[in-house]
């Protein structure tokens, strides 16, 4: 029986008035249908029975302008459906129209199901182990509809709290992975943890509170698909980097009676979770990944796009036979050229702000969205799109500044009003606290300050020009750890990535860490970074290497919450977790990226010190300036804005920036520009204890409120982390041009007793 036999037609009648706005949307007692295929001959709405199945399917109208559409009386919220299209077999002009297909809408906003990755799902015939049984590609006559997921109407109608719209420079953005963050946090109830509620429940919330992050970026949340290779070694994305839906939120991360209950439940989960933390105070940024799509190469499956038209929707090379270009590494690019695809980045950015209450973005290989076929631009439609749309433009836009392509680093290059990951940052604080103190651990020289100290001025030789040049310090997202890449525990622990849980070999993860294992590499039998069951008995060395990486931990997030910019931090490294030095975990859905809750003491006085970093860096403004610094004395002041200052309290001199020597120094900022403290930072970047004299400042005596050498902010005498603006009797004062002693790699952080105005 020919499938045309077994599913009911019905035709369309009705134009769809406003077929530029395209998906599938309810219009008084019926349905609003429009979907881009500019090759195809035929396309058919299919409207699913949840239950059996079948399908009624629906020849749409069109194509006008490339769009096929209609309006089909009688449907509305909670309709399934998908699209079929018709056309040419063409694989070398990267046609791919197979009827046998069912495609989820590229604009559809819920989703049913899950897909399959089996032949089912593949255009093309290909055998047991998803590979092509002859070339040139031959199509599939099997349907794909049992095997793919569904695209689901639903409403968004209740209302969302406000938007809190926490100013810049007072953003701390904690990137996080929705279900490892709550799969193991003991307060959460069982049924809650790994899902959207379980972010949104109180526990969660007050965690995040207390310790005093601004904006929650979760990784991906855009319903994704795992790619084949994965699913063959029994392993997920569990990062989510592979989407297959640019408007549905991910399913699987809703709680199981959401899911149950269907699309319209999951999306109410997630979109009271947004609401929840609204009501907190608390941002919500997500990561998306508008670079390409799980579909992957021309040999993967065909779930959407490629099924409706994959010249447009993916960049290939021109001529005959037509390839695939991949700027991404992983298979596909996004056709950024094709205004259509332009208006769908667009649109799905508008409707995660209006529709689901999201306060930003942070853009998956952003260079890619640049691009034309000729190379990167910062005023490409997309970029100069997102900056001009009146909803875009008042919420955080922020950039991955490259991909794998050529001429790929645009670090400083995007335009106003995007921020940037600062990979300059990274590398650079890295290189001072670690790779070089290793060097000199090893009795061999390591370099200056002169990079360091730029990083800590917020980056203005990357940031200070080009199109985006107004941006200030703010552009520059700091961060010392991210999702790819070792923790901040791993950092101090391994000098090597340990990636053998991803079936790889070892072959995947970077092998550029600029890390310091102290002198054992891997886990000690210590709470402290896990416990490893293989280590021999260290105990000789454990007493030393302990503290040491303690301390280091504390210097990495102390320059990064002291430094000019935008600060991100990892969710755990406030308190040392570990992933067992794996520092690709993107395959992980196990207990190597879950947070482990269970702290140890050790871990406790870290986190101690961490919420009174955010506490400070909070209270003060000079501990988070967000203009460039002149080096000079405006508004009459009689210090500058920023100086530098040298271990014996005399200005640094510009000929030894480039020095060991100028590895111990100091770094004054001004308070007056906010009637505040001035804030006095002294590094000791060397292996040796070290003697400073502090500086004169306006000549009022110096409060100690931080040491990285401490165990906690109790080791200085500071008995609560909750208020930072008051300065308590109890800490410890110096006197300008008093001699202080650092320990090794360590730092110091003081605010001036009194504070300043911009008369001084």
């Amino acid at each position: 029986m020919s499938q045309q036999q077994t599913h009911a037609f019905r035709a369309v009648n009705r134009p769809n008035p406003h077929f530029r706005q395209l998906g599938v949307s309810v219009a008084g007692s019926g349905l609003n249908v429009a979907v881009v295929s500019t090759r195809a001959t035929q396309v058919d709405f299919c409207v699913i029975d949840p239950q059996s199945g079948s399908e009624e399917r629906y020849h749409l109208l069109g194509p006008d302008h490339g769009i096929w559409h209609g309006y089909i009386e009688g449907l509305g919220v909670g309709t399934h459906y998908g699209f079929r299209a018709q056309g040419p077999w063409d694989p070398d002009a990267g046609l791919f129209f197979n009827y046998n297909k069912l495609l989820i809408d590229p604009y559809g906003r819920g989703l049913a199901g899950s897909v399959d990755i089996c032949p089912e799902v593949y255009a093309h015939s290909v055998d047991e182990d998803l590979y092509p049984v002859s070339y040139p590609l031959e199509p599939s006559q099997s349907d794909s509809a049992p095997y793919n997921a569904h695209s689901v109407v639903i409403d968004t109608s209740f209302k969302l709290a406000p938007q809190p719209k926490v100013p810049l420079d007072e953003t701390v953005i904690y990137e996080l992975h929705v279900k490892g963050f709550t799969q193991n946090m003991p307060e959460v109830p069982p049924n809650l943890r790994g899902t959207y509620a379980g972010l949104a429940h109180p526990a969660s919330v007050h965690y995040l509170k207390e310790l005093g992050v601004t904006s929650v970026e979760l990784l991906p949340v855009h319903a994704k698909s795992d790619e084949p290779f994965l699913v063959e070694r029994g392993l997920t994305n569990y990062w989510g980097y592979s989407t297959l839906s640019f408007f549905s939120p991910e399913p699987s991360y809703a709680s199981a009676s959401a899911r149950a209950r269907g699309p319209q439940a999951v999306i109410d989960e997630f979109r009271g979770m947004v609401s929840i933390l609204h009501e907190a105070g608390i941002e919500v940024i997500l990561d998306v990944v508008y670079n390409h799509t799980c579909e992957n190469g021309d040999a993967g499956p065909c779930l959407s796009f490629r099924g409706l038209d994959s010249p447009l929707y993916y960049r290939r090379t021109e001529g005959y036979p037509s390839h695939i270009i991949d700027t991404t590494g992983t298979g596909n690019t996004v056709n950024t050229d094709n205004p259509q695809v332009i208006s769908l980045i667009l649109d799905s950015l508008r409707y995660w702000v209006s529709n689901m209450g999201i306060d930003g973005f942070r853009f998956d290989l952003a260079a890619t969205l640049g691009r034309f076929a000729n190379g990167f631009t910062p005023m490409h439609p997309v970029l100069i799109g997102m900056g001009a749309d009146p909803i875009l433009r008042e919420v955080k836009l922020i950039a991955e500044p490259w991909d794998v392509g050529l001429g790929g680093w645009q670090t400083g290059n995007f335009p106003d009003p995007f921020c940037e990951w600062n990979d300059r940052f990274r590398d650079t604080v890295r290189t001072f606290w670690l790779s070089d103190m290793r060097a000199l651990a090893g009795g061999r020289g390591a370099g200056g300050s002169n990079e360091f100290a730029t990083r800590l001025s917020g980056s203005q030789d990357v940031f200070g020009h080009g199109v985006g040049y107004l941006r200030g310090p703010s552009a520059s997202v700091n961060f010392v750890t991210a999702h790819d890449g070792f923790t901040l525990a791993d950092l101090t622990a391994f000098d090597h990535k340990h990636n053998l849980a991803n079936l790889e070999e070892n072959r995947d993860g970077s092998d550029n860490n600029n890390s310091w294992n102290h002198g054992l590499e891997g886990a000690i039998a210590s709470p402290i970074i896990g416990v490893d069951p293989d280590v021999r008995d260290v105990t000789g060395i454990v007493e030393d290497i302990i503290p040491a990486r303690q301390r280091s931990q504390k210097n990495l997030l102390a320059t990064l919450l002291v430094s000019s910019g935008t600060p991100m931090l990892v969710a755990g490294d406030e308190f040392s977790r570990t992933q067992f030095g794996n520092n690709n975990a993107y395959c992980q859905d196990s207990p190597i990226s879950w947070i482990d809750w269970d702290l140890s003491e050790l871990q406790k006085d870290q986190l101690q010190t961490v919420r009174w970093l955010l506490a400070l860096r909070r209270a003060h403004p000079a501990l988070r300036p967000m203009t460039f610094f002149s080096g000079t004395d405006p508004h009459g002041d009689v210090i500058a804005d920023l100086s530098w200052y040298s271990a014996d309290g005399s200005p640094m001199r510009d000929d030894i920036w480039g020095s060991q020597e100028s590895r111990v120094f100091q770094m004054l900022r001004s308070g007056s520009p906010y009637n505040g403290h001035d804030a006095l930072v002294v590094f000791n970047g060397t292996t040796d204890d070290r003697d400073v004299v502090l500086s004169q400042g306006r000549g009022c005596p110096w409060v100690q409120v931080l040491d990285t050498a401490w165990g906690n902010p109790e080791d200085g005498g500071i008995s609560s982390v909750v208020d930072a603006t008051r300065l308590p009797a109890s800490l410890d004062r110096k006197a300008p041009g008093d001699t202080i002693s650092l320990d090794p790699f360590s730092m110091h952080i003081y605010l001036s007793a009194v504070e300043s105005s911009p008369q001084g």
